[in-house]
């Protein structure tokens, strides 16, 4: 099945935390059971993280007993806030959320079922875009892939981390499905290690080599010239081009400046937020200090001890060879070439992959 599923009025989803040792089918009904797999990361990763959400609309309006259209909004409003407070540093959250409003307010819409009818409509056709979106990018990014190629890859950016297929991860995806030879270095990605966990295991799906390393020997193998290019995915993309992702990406981007490495960020423009101007304006989510200090609710640190829990990071886009989305691949002056991917520069630039001279 898919990482997101609409089955029945019912959101299903992969449960996240009991990979890989066992496959747990959550199944969702109600806005805040949705709010609280985000929270908990039963569903995680910034594309999956939307697409759950705008379900989580859609069962909120289900749900609703309000039987005039302005009792609906009311209450979808509530169920927005209480969605969009889930976690605070993913975009395509926030994005899907409010394009579901935004549906929800059509006033072609005229009574409280056509509005329940649009909106299961329109979570099911952000889910559906999302898988076309990471095999477009997919397709793209394999044209940075040479037969041979080991990839440094952070986190998890697969199908789990998607509606299906994934981001990064789908990169790789589609340059095994080429037919070309290559090697995964895996980082374990601390603290709850969805590298290690959930990278490994989707790798081991699809047959593709890998090897699980360490967060701190990324720079070994750097160094010793066993990494042809790093991929990564991301939460939130700024208007300059600086992106949030998993805590110890911007360590992997500085390492690989420092030995000539490709480094390549891997996102859908869903992800970026125009409003956000510069990295230091993306809100860090800071979790439970416990993630740090146990494996699993088993203690690894003496009693006493405290840990600081920042669950990710800000990569400036000094450090950043490329942005690959599902509109092409952008290089800098990243700030330009989002401005048009997202359509908002005058000019009428149909393929953002132009910029590159494809």
């Amino acid at each position: 099945m898919r990482s997101v599923e609409w089955h029945d009025g019912v959101l299903r989803l992969i449960d996240q935390r009991r990979l890989p040792h066992e496959t747990v089918i959550l199944e969702c009904e109600t806005p805040e059971a949705v709010a609280e797999a985000i929270r908990t990361m039963a569903v995680r990763g910034a594309p999956a993280i939307g697409a759950a959400a705008a379900f989580g609309m859609a069962l909120a309006a289900l749900r609703s007993p309000a039987s005039d259209r302005a009792a609906l909004l009311r209450g979808l409003e509530a169920a927005a806030r209480l969605l969009k407070a889930s976690r605070p540093t993913a975009v395509n959250l926030f994005w899907a959320v409010d394009r579901m409003l935004r549906r929800a307010a059509d006033e072609g819409l005229e009574d409280p079922q056509a509005v329940r009818e649009a909106l299961v409509a329109e979570a099911i056709r952000i889910a559906e875009e999302d898988v076309e979106t990471n095999r477009r990018m997919g397709q793209y990014g394999a044209t940075l892939i040479r037969d041979g190629d080991t990839i440094l890859h952070h986190c998890n950016t697969g199908a789990l981390a998607t509606v299906d297929y994934g981001t990064a991860l789908g990169v790789i995806r589609t340059a095994h499905e080429q037919g070309k030879r290559i090697h995964v270095l895996v980082d374990e990605t601390r603290p709850r290690l969805q590298g290690a966990r959930l990278t490994a295991w989707e790798l081991l799906q699809l047959g593709i080599p890998f090897t699980v390393i360490a967060d701190g020997a990324a720079g070994y193998f750097m160094r010793k010239g066993k990494v042809n290019i790093v991929l990564v995915g991301a939460d939130r993309i700024a208007a300059n081009g600086d992106v949030a992702n998993k805590v110890g990406t911007y360590t992997l981007a500085v390492l690989a400046r420092e030995h000539g490495i490709p480094f390549y960020v891997v996102a859908p423009t869903s992800t970026i937020d125009p409003n956000t101007p510069n990295g230091d304006a993306i809100p860090i989510e800071e979790r439970d200090e416990r993630e740090v200090l146990e494996i699993e609710g088993v203690p690894i640190a003496p009693r006493g001890a405290r840990a600081a829990n920042p669950a990710f990071d800000v990569t400036p886009a000094r450090y950043i060879t490329g942005i690959i989305t599902e509109k092409g691949i952008l290089y800098p002056p990243f700030d330009l070439h989002i401005r048009r991917a997202l359509g908002l520069e005058q000019e009428d630039l149909q393929d953002v992959v132009a910029l590159r001279g494809l």
